[in-house]
């Protein structure tokens, strides 16, 4: 018998007859519950360590109406792969799922990009306690779907939360756009750029797009500095995006000597084609760009960028899914905006 049982899995039934007692006192007891005297906690505890139980906690969340899970959705183009899926996205994942390992909540991920395929209902079917959407802005159809998502879990009180939405309808969380694209801007000047080009856009689906373009534009006018916008063109990539566009501008934009990407994905065509054209960067060209990927560190030269803070980032989007209310909240009685911006450094690298 004893043989028989090293193999079975232990169960609370096995730890209550070590310790002498009902099974309901174990439960009790490994739950924390305060009608358990600490002698019989301590010797049901002990029993449970010597016999290998661990509690099972999802089991016990779910009993007690929680999942202790949330749900993130990375929205990708149709006909991606994994690896196609824009580097920031997974930067960002990797925020959110420590904020949520702090708080001690499990992280269910999904790539979706097929619009007969989109799934939003986890917290509906009580696989999730909230719902978080990042991913690529340039598939229409699922954030329009995945608003829809959000609409009605207004009415079922299921929390949704969405990174850079193009929609902007929704709850957001956001880079501080204004504050790094004007530090670009002051980076480049201080740096001796006198012919400053942008690329970027300002009618693409990426909103956060536009906040850039249209906030780096003003700050070197204000600073008396030329600065022109070269629009991105659509491809299948943002590295192409920016190939495309560092061709324009060797083309019309001869003079230029500092050049904005408003991502780090654009940079990094736009420093590839530059570099093949004989242009040394920031020898002849100084260039910066955003979002601070790991990635950008691995360039040559390194990329100087505007980083957001990610850890941040990530708590906001946890918490405004998982019900987290700060004392200060409480205090005030106010809800959380319906847009939070995260903060964002210039991270000084050769390319500038």
């Amino acid at each position: 018998m004893d043989d028989l049982r090293k193999n079975a899995r232990i169960t609370s039934f096995d730890v209550a007859e070590r310790a002498g007692v009902s099974q309901s006192t174990v439960s009790r007891a490994l739950s924390g519950s305060g009608v358990i005297s600490d002698a019989t906690r301590q010797k049901v505890m002990n029993a449970a360590s010597e016999m290998g139980y661990f509690v099972d906690e999802r089991a016990a969340r779910l009993r007690r109406g929680h999942t202790g899970t949330l749900a993130v959705v990375v929205i990708c183009m149709p006909g991606g792969r994994a690896r196609d899926v824009n580097p920031f996205s997974y930067a960002l994942l990797g925020g959110i799922c420590a904020a949520a390992a702090d708080l001690g909540l499990e992280v269910l991920v999904s790539l979706q990009a097929e619009e007969d395929k989109l799934f939003g209902h986890y917290v509906e079917r009580g696989q999730a306690e909230g719902l978080i959407v990042i991913g690529t802005t340039a598939n229409r159809p699922a954030w329009e779907y995945f608003r829809d998502i959000g609409v009605s879990a207004e009415a079922t009180g299921a929390p949704v939360a969405y990174w850079g939405s193009p929609l902007g309808d929704l709850d957001r969380v956001l880079s501080d756009n204004d504050v790094g694209a004007r530090a670009a801007a002051d980076h480049l000047i201080e740096k001796g750029a006198k012919r400053l080009v942008c690329i970027g856009s300002k009618g693409t689906p990426q909103r956060q797009f536009a906040e850039r373009v249209e906030a780096f534009l003003a700050q070197a006018h204000s600073r008396g500095v030329e600065a022109d916008l070269i629009e991105i063109e659509p491809a299948d990539a943002r590295r192409d995006q920016g190939r495309l566009a560092a061709h324009k501008l060797l083309e019309q934009h001869p003079e230029c000597d500092g050049v904005f990407a408003v991502c780090d994905a654009l940079a990094f065509g736009v420093l590839e084609t530059l570099q093949a054209a004989g242009k040394t960067v920031p020898g002849d060209i100084r260039l910066v760009g955003f979002d601070g990927i790991p990635a950008s560190e691995m360039t040559t030269p390194a990329l100087t960028t505007i980083e957001p803070d990610l850890d941040m980032a990530g708590r906001m989007l946890v918490e405004a899914v998982a019900g987290v209310v700060t004392a200060e909240e409480t205090k005030s009685q106010k809800a959380r905006p319906k847009e939070q911006r995260v903060p964002v450094k210039l991270i000084e690298r050769a390319s500038a």
